[in-house]
């Protein structure tokens, strides 16, 4: 059976923790860092920092991670007054539980135009005091930008959470690249306690590849069962949540096995019984969800994904945007406020063009079709340049 050999861009989400703690201790040193627009606007927008201006103006566009991060690190720097500002969508991207937070602190964060969303007018300070409580339950970025400045406070912080926590591992991610690089961080059920360190010893990061990323190739493979794909690189104890999608795409009929050299190869079962309905909970692996989804329409398999929750905030409303672009192509898909049922799994009008609403995932994971419906079109396709620009260069590598 062929296969094919793919190298798969650093994770995003590492890198921009990466970046931010390097801004901070500056003999943090990464390798491998994210090719990402959302990666290269951060960086950008460290760079303005860094430089003697007492007054920055930074527009983030979409990238919300980049939002929730430079919120927490603007707060914290003496003596500079930041504008953080994005697009209209990022405008409707709510920011107030992080804001709150970091008002207990004591940071003066102002709303530039409606309460709750950006833009945000923050006058940097040294923040004192060390213990804020937080909902849990909306989105971990808020509580990772936190833990990403809790060693520079003069006493660090302790972080108690409230509610259901949402996308564990990205906290535990966050947990583990503090610990190496050098930082006392605990975590408990509902408690972070991150201890003060002023500054760090050299510490050498290298980046793995996103397994966010790896999972179209997961789902083209699904649907075309007739080569084998190597991914690179990826490792075995992954950091990262997304590293899931080994489990899930099991059920799906692909198997993964762990090569060296960070390389992993996936394979299609042989005579795989296609099972009638699948459930997933991605309460913790959330971005996955627009790809699973697909895999299952594709494959004609009924499927309900829960957990949902995090999705209504995203770079567009993600539950709204695959419920309309599948009933589309005759679907039959139901949402709810944390879930998403395809009921009639079945494609009946394969040539249509799907929106993507500004959002990469929804271009990359209905891309995947176009492997058994080359008639079917993606509306801006250029969006997937802010998580993945190689990706129409790797996909046209399938055949």
């Amino acid at each position: 059976m062929k296969q094919i050999p793919l190298h798969i861009p650093a994770s995003k989400s590492i890198s921009n923790r990466l970046l931010i703690l390097r801004y901070l201790y500056p003999n943090i040193k990464i390798d491998n860092i994210s090719s990402a627009k959302d990666t290269r606007i951060l960086q950008e927008a460290l760079i303005s920092l860094k430089s003697d201006n007492y007054k920055n103006f930074i527009n983030i566009g979409h990238a919300g991670t980049a939002m929730r991060f430079l919120t927490a690190l603007s707060a914290i720097l003496p003596e500079k007054q930041t504008i953080l500002d994005g697009s209209s969508r990022m405008r409707q991207r709510p920011i107030k539980i992080l804001v709150e937070a970091l008002q207990q602190l004591g940071a003066d964060i102002q709303y530039g135009l409606k309460q709750g969303f950006p833009p945000l007018h923050i006058n940097g300070q040294k923040l004192t005091k060390s213990s804020i409580t937080i909902d849990a339950g909306t989105s971990s970025q808020y509580i990772t930008a936190l833990m990403l400045i809790a060693a520079k406070l003069p006493y660090g912080l302790q972080i108690n959470l409230q509610g259901q926590l949402v996308s564990l591992p990205y906290i535990q991610m966050t947990l583990q690249i503090l610990k190496h690089a050098g930082i006392e961080a605990y975590f408990t059920v509902n408690r972070i306690q991150i201890k003060p360190a002023t500054q760090l010893s050299e510490t050498n990061f290298e980046v793995e590849g996103d397994w966010s990323s790896a999972s179209y190739f997961y789902g083209i493979l699904a649907l075309l069962r007739n080569q084998k794909i190597s991914l690179s690189p990826f490792l075995a104890d992954s950091l990262q949540g997304d590293s899931q999608l080994v489990n899930y795409y099991k059920k799906l009929g692909i198997t993964t096995r762990f090569l060296p050299d960070k390389q992993i190869e996936l394979s299609p079962v042989d005579n795989f019984v296609k099972p009638d309905c699948l459930t997933f909970n991605l309460l913790t692996t959330p971005d996955l969800a627009q790809t699973l989804a697909v895999t299952c329409l594709g494959m004609g398999i009924k499927c309900r994904l829960t957990g949902l929750q995090t999705l209504r905030i995203k770079e567009t409303d993600r539950l709204q945007a695959m419920q309309s672009e599948m009933q589309k192509l005759g679907a039959g898909v139901t949402t709810g406020n944390d879930y998403l049922e395809i009921h009639t799994p079945y494609i009946k009008q394969p040539d249509v063009i799907i929106k993507t609403y500004d959002d990469h995932r929804m271009a990359m994971s209905f891309a995947i079709l176009q492997k058994i419906y080359p008639q079917l079109q993606i509306a801006d396709k250029n969006v997937v340049i802010k998580s993945f620009p190689e990706f129409w260069q790797l996909f046209e590598q399938i055949n």
